[in-house]
């Protein structure tokens, strides 16, 4: 990246940081003088965040105020936090019950995204997954966010994505998916086994905030041998105990889950 480039950057996120005081709106006059820069260099860079969202104009005066991406990316972060806090302890007392590699994951987009991780103490242990993404449709964590998303958002998802084979037992046909998803939301869990790589077989159930919403997932992660050897209801319901864990950290009752089931 060129310094040129950099300085662009830089200049733009100094732009958004000046938002960051008791007056809403600001004019490109105000952010000028603020930032040491040229107006026809502020409206260059107002004019890319505004195509991006991360700033609005009012037509009426002219000037300028933050974008919803931005409360959206705020949202973002404060769930990420919310979610470290909320997952924590969780994470460690489902580890120590199951002996495996345990995490949460997030969706961004198509992919699942692994913000929270503890590894298995186990000799033979899985290759650590944190901040990686992957395929919704190709782990356990992403079938969950899948599953619980509405309708008309799922079916979208099955319409637009190529559901390509990561091994020859990932799902591709999207019939197959959409009715594994429906199983996934009646029951509460979903398991990936030999989807996302041979010899890895995951189990993962939802996490849900205050409204009573998916937000995230928390899943068990271990070699197909080791999998195989657990009774499987047995380690679901460790698994949606731990959820229902997380969940309530996060502000979540069973009652919030009224008219959010179909």
């Amino acid at each position: 990246m060129s310094d040129a480039t950099l300085s662009t950057v830089r200049n733009a996120a100094r732009l958004l940081k000046a938002f960051l005081t008791r007056e809403e709106e600001l004019g490109v006059a105000e952010l000028a003088r603020r930032l040491g820069l040229g107006k026809s260099s502020v409206h260059r860079l107002l004019t890319t965040l505004l195509g991006e969202g991360l700033v609005e104009q009012d037509s009426r005066t002219g000037r300028y105020r933050l974008g919803i991406v931005m409360f959206e990316l705020g949202e973002a972060v404060r769930l990420h936090m919310d979610l470290h806090a909320a997952a924590s302890t969780v994470l460690v007392r489902l580890r120590e019950q199951t002996g495996e590699s345990v995490q949460v994951g997030v969706a961004d987009g198509d992919d699942v995204v692994y913000v929270e991780r503890l590894d298995s103490a186990h000799s033979l242990r899985l290759f650590g997954e944190f901040g990686r993404r992957l395929p919704l449709y190709s782990t356990s964590s992403g079938k969950v966010l899948l599953a619980y998303r509405d309708d008309p958002e799922r079916a979208a998802y099955l319409a637009r994505v190529r559901l390509a084979p990561l091994t020859r037992h990932t799902i591709t046909d999207p019939v197959r998916l959409r009715d594994e998803l429906s199983t996934v939301r009646a029951r509460g869990w979903a398991e990936a086994i030999n989807e996302r790589q041979v010899g890895v077989a995951s189990l993962a159930a939802p996490v849900r905030d205050l409204t009573g919403d998916v937000v995230a997932a928390i899943s068990v992660n271990a070699p197909v041998t080791r999998f195989r050897g657990v009774p499987r209801r047995r380690l679901a319901q460790t698994v949606i105990d731990a959820g229902e864990a997380v969940s309530h950290r996060l502000g979540w009752a069973p009652e919030h889950l009224h008219g959010k089931e179909s």
